[in-house]
């Protein structure tokens, strides 16, 4: 097979370990830390069971708090050398929303500090301008291009494209994890909490994670989604819709089974990571979709 270039993402786009061993993706981790009962317990996002992701999510519930930190200059130099040392010269590489992260300003400058002793190595750095099943959508594109016989720079240029016509709805269960991370007030996460209040959460054409809607129970804000993904419809021809969740998978299958028999589209279900999966808490449900419309927001 011709592969015209090397594919690499950094480990919030949660696509499973198989997928990425099976398909010679190259992979850096994000590393996480929970504080239980007084104690600290490192982390690695780079699970290789499903029981490891409802583990994770099992700390969180019994009040274990998950902190995060971005990927820092020398794990980009150290992943990037050896790519370089095995010889890799152009390379699409993927990572979190600049949104939410600067990854992408960080990856980019190990990028120059390794083509400075390997002159033929080239990144091609992908602003996924979002995260999790989104960034995964478009490591998935890529794929498919590189597979394909495609370039870096005509892959480069197709996922710059898509990520503006993925469409989002995250629905979180729990307002506190988006109380620690800025996105709602103390107070709104309290009387939220007691109303049984759903926020619904989009990326903007910035990346950034922003509430869009607030609604009163789990099964309005799924009818929410479907009226939204009626307004943005699913591109019927090479569709993406996938259905994340953080341990939910029961209300995951009730939305999946929603989308299904409205779109005639059967979404895949995965279970998020820790690292996204740390700012959103357990039970929360997102769908993203691929739509031939732009995001408005």
């Amino acid at each position: 097979m011709d592969r015209k270039f090397i594919l690499s993402t950094d480990s919030t786009c949660d696509l499973y370990a198989d997928f990425i061993k099976e398909h010679d993706i190259a992979f850096v981790s994000l590393n996480y830390t929970i504080e239980a009962d007084g104690k600290f317990y490192e982390g690695v996002d780079a699970f290789t069971s499903y029981s490891q992701y409802t583990e994770f999510y099992g700390k969180l519930r019994a009040g274990g708090l998950s902190r995060t930190s971005m990927l820092n200059y020398e794990s980009h130099y150290s992943h990037f050398l050896k790519l370089a040392q095995a010889g890799a010269k152009d390379v699409v590489h993927f990572t979190i929303s600049s949104g939410l992260s600067p990854t992408v300003t960080v990856a980019n400058k190990a990028a120059e500090d390794i083509k400075k002793d390997y002159p033929d190595f080239n990144l091609y750095a992908v602003d996924s301008l979002s995260a999790t099943v989104g960034q995964g959508a478009l490591v998935r594109e890529a794929l498919r291009m590189r597979d394909e016989g495609k370039t870096a720079q005509e892959a480069f240029d197709a996922v710059n494209d898509l990520k503006y016509r993925l469409q989002y709805s995250v629905i979180a269960n729990d307002l506190n994890y988006l109380k620690r991370g800025g996105r709602v007030s103390a107070l709104s996460a309290m009387a939220g909490t007691m109303l049984g209040i759903k926020p619904v959460l989009s990326f903007d054409k910035e990346g950034k994670l922003v509430v869009t809607n607030k609604i009163r129970g789990m099964r309005k804000a799924f009818e929410f989604t479907l009226d939204k993904m009626a307004k943005y419809p699913p591109t019927q021809k090479n569709s993406l819709i996938y259905v994340v969740h953080t341990d939910a998978e029961k209300d995951a299958k009730v939305v999946a089974e929603m989308i299904e028999k409205k779109f005639s589209i059967k979404p895949e279900i995965v279970i998020m990571g820790p690292v996204i999966g740390s700012h959103v808490g357990p039970d929360a449900v997102a769908v993203c979709w691929k739509s031939d419309m732009l995001r408005e927001i």
